[in-house]
């Protein structure tokens, strides 16, 4: 039986969500993906499809790998408990978690607001945080062994003016990181981080010359190679790396 894996915010076709599922299905793993439609319209990328969900599992089943998914709002209360119900229910127990769904709106101190910061909190903090949390409890209790892996950015490398609300509550994952990390050790169940920088899932030309120059590789990274470092570490090579924020974003400095 294949190892199942579950990959949050994969609602775009061109995202890193995305290209997660591929990469891992491609290596073998069962996918159980989230997705949440009405976020993706407020983003504006041009690749949001209402029917993604079901056209990307048959994207995945084409190539004989397992998928099923389900739309979810991290920020319900209940959905940790509804995600791992159904994804034991359709695939079986998993044994790896990517946190990558996030909620973001640019917003400096100007514009910041409470319901603006407890927005990027219910999803980025309390919804992965709970969500981890509860996957490690169902591991423990069915004695497996895991992976948490989760998405930051580049807060841990230099200051982010502009996005605070985002830049904060993404901070507080990368601190989550580091201690579940030392809470779990000892269960064979591994948590990291990745901050990919930049990356072009499909950003606008203007966009794109403006970060080029802050690569010195000269070109902006691809969601497929936020993939492969997410492979490695849900494969037993990484079964040493546990407690880290590892930036694989090409150099990037802003």
């Amino acid at each position: 039986m294949n190892k199942v894996a579950i990959i949050t915010g994969a609602s775009r076709p061109n995202g890193i969500g995305a290209a997660v599922c591929r990469k891992l299905g491609n290596d073998g793993f069962d996918i159980f993906f989230t997705h949440l439609h009405h976020y993706d319209v407020k983003t504006g990328y041009d690749d949001r499809k209402r029917d993604f969900g079901e056209r990307f599992s048959e994207e995945l089943r084409e190539k004989g790998i397992r998928a099923a998914h389900m739309e979810l709002d991290l920020a319900r209360e209940d959905s940790a408990t509804m995600l791992l119900q159904e994804v034991e229910r359709t695939l079986g127990t998993p044994a790896v978690l990517v946190n990558n769904a996030t909620f973001c709106v640019e917003v400096g101190h100007n514009e910041l607001t409470y319901e603006l910061l407890n927005q990027h909190c219910a999803v980025n903090v309390t919804g992965t945080c709970m969500l981890s949390a509860e996957f490690a409890k169902l591991l423990t209790a069915r004695h497996k062994k895991g992976k948490i892996i989760n998405f930051v950015s580049g807060q841990d490398k230099s200051p982010e003016p502009g996005n605070l609300a985002y830049v904060a509550t993404k901070g507080a994952i990368s601190a989550f990181t580091k201690s579940l990390a030392m809470e779990l050790a000892g269960q064979s169940i591994t948590v990291n981080a990745l901050d990919p920088g930049p990356t072009d899932s499909g950003m606008d030309l203007k966009t794109k010359d403006f970060l080029r120059g802050k690569f010195p590789t000269g070109r902006i990274g691809t969601p497929e190679e936020a993939a492969n470092l997410v492979a490695f570490l849900a494969s037993e090579e990484a079964n040493w790396i546990t407690g880290q924020i590892i930036h694989s974003d090409g150099g990037f400095q802003d």
